[in-house]
């Protein structure tokens, strides 16, 4: 009898952003986000009002392995993100 292995299934990251429309060139900050699977080691970076570029730079390192999979801007001053790590 064959043996049968669970698929393991892969990491998602959903994060929406908004600028501080009275400021211009300012940073993208996290409104909100969602994890489904595991986001570790970087859980701490996706608080709500922290920068996306903090949680970019932890995401996006090699040694972890998400990558951004979908990015939309709903205006000029907001938008999301979503990043998938296959395991």
């Amino acid at each position: 009898m064959a043996r049968v292995k669970a698929v393991r299934q892969h990491d998602l990251v959903l994060i929406s952003w908004t600028r501080n429309p009275l400021v211009p060139g300012s940073a993208r900050r996290i409104v909100s986000s969602r994890v489904i699977g595991s986001a570790q080691p970087c859980r701490a970076n996706l608080s709500p009002n922290g920068l996306l570029i903090n949680a970019f730079n932890c995401l996006l390192d090699n040694d972890i392995g998400f990558k951004v999979v979908y990015r939309k801007n709903t205006s000029k001053i907001s938008g999301f993100v979503l990043l998938e790590r296959n395991r």
